[in-house]
């Protein structure tokens, strides 16, 4: 979950409308926050764009990866595995050299790396959407409520020290448990929108919809 200085972890704006407070800082941020974080995602795309772009994050804020992320998705092919997967010395070199991203070589290596990952995690489970949603957290193991102490108390969990250990088996990198834990947040594998925010019981009803892949 991204950091805030809220007391409570929630704010009200002009409208009145209730948002965690971690997305307080620009309209950009609140548009995120309310139409894809903590929503449930199958897409192959984007689960794999975002443990890219978690990645890309260690050590720096969501919001500014989330400004560069267009220019992220130009770069690298919109993160499809199969063109990434195919990125030489001379890819590498030419990342470095865009300023629209971040130009941290083993980041960049790790992503291409990661993409070669996710071709082969295929091979055995369908897809990378099927994999993820194999290891959702059983919602008994999850706090009855949602407040901003619970979420504090939750850098990691075991189902994303799980992810993690297997990635790290399987040769992803910068795949943490911590980095795993936003990545399940993000992706809608728990809901980490607080009690009271207003996108809470909307990411509620896209998970009772939702169906996820077995392959």
């Amino acid at each position: 979950m991204p950091a805030d200085n809220d007391a409570h972890g929630l704010f009200a704006d002009e409208a009145c409308t209730t948002r965690c407070a971690w997305c307080r800082a620009t309209p950009l941020y609140r548009h995120y926050h309310d139409t894809e974080w903590g929503f449930p995602v199958a897409d192959e795309r984007r689960l794999f764009e975002k443990i890219c772009l978690e990645g890309f994050q260690a050590g720096l804020s969501w919001l500014t990866i989330l400004n560069k992320r267009d220019a992220f998705r130009q770069a690298f092919a919109y993160f499809d595995a199969e063109q990434m997967a195919c990125f030489d010395a001379a890819d590498v070199q030419r990342l470095l050299g865009d300023a629209g991203i971040v130009r941290h070589a083993g980041k960049i290596t790790s992503a291409i790396n990661n993409a070669r990952r996710v071709i082969e995690l295929r091979s055995e489970f369908g897809s990378l959407a099927a994999y993820v949603w194999g290891l959702e957290p059983d919602a008994a193991n999850r706090p009855e409520y949602i407040t901003l102490a619970a979420v504090r108390a939750m850098p990691s969990s075991p189902a994303s020290t799980a992810l993690s250990k297997d990635l790290k088996k399987r040769g992803w990198s910068f795949v943490g448990p911590t980095t795993m834990y936003a990545f399940m947040q993000a992706m809608g594998l728990v809901n980490d929108h607080l009690e009271g925010c207003a996108s809470r019981e909307r990411a509620l009803a896209a998970r009772a919809v939702f169906v996820p892949p077995l392959r």
